[in-house]
């Protein structure tokens, strides 16, 4: 009877061990949820869009279980630091600045900025045809910089907390135009409310690099580069990718 306890004593102990070993690791995945189509928040509430399923793909080749949050992109960097999540992914441009609060990723995308103005209106892009008119850009991007570095004193340039906002100044005509990412303009061409909007001009900007910011020195940057190389090898990034876009941005 004593061997006979002790043999049930054992397993017990053997089956709490392999419960905590298999235990799946658990990380929180920030972003923004305004915009679309990188992420976004849908009718029924679900945060969803390019950068959260890349997310999701990392996740799951590190074998770990992903919960995802959103925070306002005015603070996001500051709600990373302050471990309100584990790693933010919200086509974050890596930038010499944001480097002094963060560490990046290899870049997962590279994007462009471009302007989008009304059809049909003449609206070109040097400083001499743009002299007076009123340019939105989404604040603390590298849209609203380069506009400040570049425009300050030839444009008024309005800034919005975010993107979807900057679109509605745009539709009612409170803005000449916009300057942001190529891939999220060309996205909201294409709905109702972009119809009457087009591209101007070449991009002004072609080589802006988009990281995943985690906390300095966190060692979760390497696993989340080696992930990042895995679905890109294997063409889940691909995958990914297609559903958004019938072009590569990788």
């Amino acid at each position: 009877m004593q061997n006979y306890k002790k043999i049930l004593l054992a397993a017990a102990a053997t089956l709490a061990f392999g419960a905590q070993a298999v235990a799946a690791e658990k990380l929180k995945l920030g972003t923004e949820g305004a915009y679309p189509p990188f992420n976004l928040i849908d009718a029924s509430g679900q945060v969803g869009g390019f950068d959260v399923e890349i997310g999701q793909a990392l996740c799951a080749k590190m074998a770990v279980e992903c919960e995802v949050v959103t925070s306002d992109w005015d603070g996001i960097i500051p709600a990373l630091n302050a471990r309100k999540f584990d790693f933010l992914i919200a086509s974050m441009s890596i930038t010499e600045e944001r480097k002094a609060a963060v560490d990046f990723t290899e870049p997962y995308y590279t994007n462009k900025l471009q302007f989008v103005a009304p059809k049909g209106g003449e609206f070109k892009t040097d400083k001499a045809s743009l002299k007076g008119k009123v340019i939105g850009a989404q604040r603390a991007t590298i849209a609203g910089t380069w506009l400040e570095d570049n425009l300050d004193g030839v444009v008024d340039i309005k800034l919005y907390d975010t993107q979807e906002n900057a679109y509605l100044d745009l539709s009612s005509g409170r803005l000449d135009g916009i300057l942001a990412d190529t891939f999220v303009q060309w996205e909201w061409l294409k709905s109702d409310a972009g119809q009457s909007f087009e591209f101007k001009g070449e991009p002004v900007f072609d080589n802006d690099k988009i990281g995943i910011a985690v906390r300095k020195n966190d060692p979760l940057r390497e696993r989340l580069n080696k992930a990042l190389a895995e679905i890109v090898e294997d063409g889940t990034y691909k995958k990914i990718n297609d559903k958004y876009f019938p072009f590569s941005i990788y």
